[in-house]
């Protein structure tokens, strides 16, 4: 894989977004950054390039990636907006295809399935209550997953649980198979996908990470 230098960013104004996006100033990489509302978007950084747009329009999406040599995503589904996890992972897909970006990382929560998945019962309790609770976001998310497993992207999907919002960094476990921690902070989801975006360890696969 070529030197990663420039990395595009979804996400990066929510709240866990933020955190990795100054996790990567801080190791020195380029930043494109897609927005739907730059004024509101508080660091400040000669490495930071912001693209106004939306992750559900087609052409915001190929000005983001354009010159990119990787893509993270934190994106969320925001309160009664259009769906937008499997939308935004078609558009991702199709443009790294089209511009030759092999590497993209995107989180997710503890309820998406994967079929190596052998989750314990708190687990699978945590999966199944977002399913009853939220089950048109929780099938758009697991379509999300289906669109990247028929893909040939270089993706990892990183899986979490709570999470906290500080800069205290902990140890942390992953685990392919179940989520064997309750909480995870946010600055270790950004130390964990920034490494994982350059090492590779979890090529199309979908790990859990939580702190010991």
């Amino acid at each position: 894989m070529k030197n990663i230098k420039k990395v595009a960013v979804l996400g990066g104004g929510g709240r866990t977004g933020n955190y990795l996006v100054n996790q990567l100033l801080k190791e020195g990489f380029s930043i494109k950054l897609l927005l739907r509302n730059p004024e509101s978007f508080s660091i400040q950084s000669s490495q930071i390039e912001i693209i106004k747009g939306d992750a559900l329009e087609l052409k915001s999406i190929q000005s983001l990636l354009k010159d990119c040599d990787a893509v993270l995503s934190t994106i969320g589904q925001r309160k009664d907006e259009p769906l937008v996890a499997s939308a935004a992972t078609q558009n991702i897909l199709q443009v790294m295809s089209n511009y030759g970006i092999e590497r993209y990382l995107l989180l997710a929560g503890l309820n998406i399935d994967t079929p190596f998945d052998k989750k314990s019962e708190k687990t699978q309790m945590a999966t199944d209550w977002m399913k009853a609770n939220f089950s048109i976001i929780q099938e758009d998310r697991q379509k999300a997953y289906d669109l990247l497993v028929e893909s040939d992207i270089n993706w990892t999907q990183v899986r979490v649980p709570f999470i906290e919002f500080t800069d205290l960094s902990s140890e942390i476990v992953v685990n392919v198979e179940d989520c064997l921690g309750d909480k995870i902070s946010a600055i270790a989801i950004a130390q964990f996908m920034i490494r994982e975006m350059t090492e590779s360890k979890f090529s199309q696969q979908s790990p859990f990470i939580s702190a010991v």
